[in-house]
């Protein structure tokens, strides 16, 4: 599995996925956790990515799927949302992308509810994964 962890360091309020990166990799050894910036080659990622990523207007970490969910949840995040939002649209719209799983973390969310959660989640996809 592979996951492509966004977020702006700078920005503290768009850093809590990279905050939880360390923990989760230590969590998950075999797990290919990616940082991501550029959504320009998010095509190149696959059919169906899975990212990771801090989102507005939820109340705690879930798994989005459904891209027009996210373009309420996200609308004021920061730009790279703006990008990433338009970017999945347009891939799934141009059938590059075929399904895109997100894993949410609520934004200004404490590190240790986000990671353990965010930990909860993964495993689920793990789960999902062998079946």
């Amino acid at each position: 599995m592979r996951i492509l962890v966004f977020g702006n360091p700078l920005v503290p309020r768009d850093s809590i996925a990279l905050q939880a990166l360390p923990f989760l990799q230590e969590r998950f050894p075999d797990i290919e956790f990616v940082e991501f910036d550029a959504v320009e080659s998010l095509e190149k990622e696959g059919p169906e990515p899975i990212i990771l990523d801090c989102v507005q207007g939820i109340p705690h970490c879930e798994i989005i799927t459904d891209l027009a969910r996210l373009e309420r949840a996200s609308r004021q995040v920061s730009m790279h949302d703006f990008d990433l939002r338009e970017t999945l649209f347009l891939l799934h719209k141009m059938g590059l992308i075929k399904k895109t799983q997100i894993i949410a973390i609520p934004v200004q969310y404490g590190l240790e509810p986000a990671v353990q959660e965010v930990t909860e989640l993964i495993q689920e996809l793990l789960e999902q994964e062998k079946n």
